[in-house]
C-alpha cells in the first residue's frame, strides 16, 4: 500500500468502531494493488456517502448478497487482462453468513483467487441491530428481545469458518482486533494463499451496548474467556494461534455488555459449559492435525 490506508479518516463510523480498527490493521497487510468488493453494511454506508468516498483504492459497492459474486467477476476480468491485482471481498456477518453465503460458497467452489473478509459485529447493526446467524446465544437484539418466554437469541453462533473450511480452500482463519500482530500475519497469508477466508471479531459499542473507549478491552476479553478462539486452517491443518493458559470465566466478558445483562446465572453457566466443550473440541482437532 506504500504507506496508504485502505480508507482515509474521512468516514462516519461510530467512535470505538471495531470495524474501523479492523480496516486499519488490514491496510498493513494489503499488497500494493488491491481491488475491494464490498456488500451493503456498516462499513459501506459510513465510507461512501455520495458524492464522496473514504476509499483510497479501487472499490465497488454491491448489493447485500453479492460481495463474492462481484469479486468473482473482478477476478475473472483481472485474469483476462493479465493484470497483477489482488481481489478482496468484504462483508459483515449478515452479508457473509446469511444473505451472502450462497454466493460465497459458489466463489470458493469455482476456485476464484479472492480473499473474503467477514467483519463480524454479531448482528445486522446497519439496519437496526437485528439478530443474524452469527449473533451469540442469549444476546439481546431488536428481533430477539428477552422476556418471559425468551432469554434473547435461542441459537448458538453459526460456525461459519468451519463451514468455509469444508470447501477445502488453502487458508481459513479467525482473528481479533485486540490481537493486531496475529490479524496482520493472517491477512498476509490470506493474500498469498487464495482463495482464502478471514473471520474478524469486531466489537460494536452501540450494538453490544458498551462505551466506545472499551472496544479493545472487550475484544481481548472475548479471547481470554474463550468466547472467541483464534486459529487458522492452512491446507487442511488446524492450529490454535493464541493459547490462553488460564481462561477467565465467560461472565467477565458477558457483564461488560448490555446485550447480555438480562441473563440469569444458569444461562451464563450454560454458555460457560458450551465454551469449555468447544475448546476441548478445538484442541482435539489440533492434536489430530
Amino acid at each position: 500500500m506504500d504507506g496508504k490506508k485502505l480508507i482515509s479518516p474521512g468516514h462516519s463510523m461510530c467512535p470505538g468502531c471495531g470495524i474501523a480498527i479492523a480496516m486499519n490493521l488490514i491496510s498493513r497487510a494489503c499488497p500494493k494493488n488491491v481491488i475491494v468488493s464490498m456488500a451493503t453494511g456498516c462499513t459501506e454506508v459510513t465510507t461512501s456517502m455520495y458524492p464522496e468516498t473514504a476509499w483510497n483504492v479501487p472499490w465497488i459497492h454491491c448489493a447485500f448478497e453479492t460481495a463474492s459474486s462481484v469479486a468473482s467477476g473482478i477476478e475473472a476480468a483481472v485474469k483476462k487482462l493479465g493484470k497483477d491485482w489482488k481481489i478482496m471481498a468484504v462483508a459483515g456477518d449478515g452479508g457473509t453468513a446469511d444473505i451472502g453465503l450462497q454466493a460465497l460458497s459458489g466463489m470458493l467452489e469455482r476456485g476464484h483467487k479472492v480473499t473474503q473478509v467477514m467483519v463480524d459485529n454479531e448482528a445486522y447493526m446497519n439496519t437496526g441491530i437485528q439478530r443474524s446467524s452469527a449473533t451469540p446465544y442469549g444476546a439481546w437484539t431488536t428481533t430477539s428481545p428477552p422476556g418471559r418466554l425468551s432469554i434473547g437469541k435461542k441459537e448458538w453462533k453459526k460456525p461459519i469458518a468451519e463451514i468455509i473450511a469444508a470447501h477445502r480452500i488453502p487458508y481459513v482463519a479467525s482473528a481479533s482486533i485486540a490481537y493486531p500482530t496475529d490479524l496482520i500475519q493472517k491477512m498476509k497469508k490470506a493474500f498469498e494463499l487464495q482463495p482464502s477466508f478471514i473471520h474478524i471479531h469486531c466489537a460494536c459499542p452501540p450494538g453490544w451496548k458498551f462505551e466506545g473507549n472499551e472496544t479493545i478491552k472487550i475484544a481481548r476479553l472475548a479471547v481470554q474467556t474463550g468466547m472467541w478462539v483464534l486459529y487458522e486452517i492452512e491446507d487442511g491443518q488446524f492450529r490454535i494461534t493464541q493459547r490462553i493458559a488460564e481462561r477467565r470465566h465467560v461472565e467477565e466478558y458477558l457483564k461488560t455488555q448490555g446485550r447480555f445483562k438480562h441473563l440469569p446465572q444458569e444461562e451464563i453457566q450454560k454458555i460457560q459449559n458450551y465454551v469449555d466443550s468447544e475448546w476441548e473440541r478445538f484442541e482435539k482437532m489440533e492434536k489430530a492435525g
